[in-house]
C-alpha cells in the first residue's frame, strides 16, 4: 500500500468530496476515471489534459504505472511522477483504477466493489485515506499538507 503522506491523505479526501459534489465522472475516460480525478487533484491538471497524458502511450492506467520511466518525456510519465511523489506505488495504481485493494475492501466489510460507480470510489478514496491517515507517524505535521 501507499507510503502514507499527508499530501496523499488531503489529495485522496479532496478528490472524494470533488466526486461526490457532481464533479465529471466517467470511468470509460482516461482523465474522468478514478485515477484520471486523483491525477487531478494532484496535478491541477483539466481532465482534457490528463486524457492527452495518458494517450500518448498504450496501456490502461496500470500498465501505464508498470512503464512508469521519469526520464521517457512522456507527458503521463509527468503524471505518474506527481502520484509517486505523494506516496502512490505503482500497484496502488492498478488497485484504485479497479477498487481492490484488499484492505480498504476490508475497512469498507465488502468483498468487491463495482469500479466503475462514483459513490464506491468515493468510499474507497475516503478509506484509503483513513488507512493512510491511521498509518502516519504520531509527529506528523498537518501544515505541510497545506504545500
Amino acid at each position: 500500500m501507499a507510503r502514507p503522506t499527508i499530501q496523499l491523505i488531503r489529495a485522496l479526501r479532496d478528490t472524494a468530496k470533488r466526486l461526490d459534489g457532481g464533479s465529471a465522472y466517467k470511468w470509460s475516460h482516461f482523465g474522468q476515471c478514478n485515477c484520471g480525478n486523483l491525477a487531478q487533484t494532484i496535478t491541477s491538471l483539466t481532465p482534457e489534459e490528463v486524457y492527452r497524458a495518458a494517450f500518448e502511450r498504450a496501456g490502461d492506467w496500470g500498465q501505464q504505472a508498470l512503464e512508469f520511466c521519469p526520464t521517457s518525456g512522456y507527458p503521463i510519465d509527468f503524471v505518474l511522477a506527481r502520484l509517486f511523489s505523494i506516496g502512490v506505488e505503482q500497484d496502488d495504481v492498478r488497485h484504485l483504477e479497479r477498487l481492490t485493494d484488499a484492505r480498504v475492501l476490508r475497512r469498507l466489510g465488502v468483498q468487491e466493489l463495482a469500479h466503475n460507480r462514483r459513490e464506491n470510489v468515493v468510499m474507497y478514496m475516503r478509506a484509503w485515506a483513513d488507512l493512510l491517515e491511521e498509518a502516519l507517524p504520531v509527529e506528523a505535521d498537518w501544515s505541510l499538507a497545506a504545500e
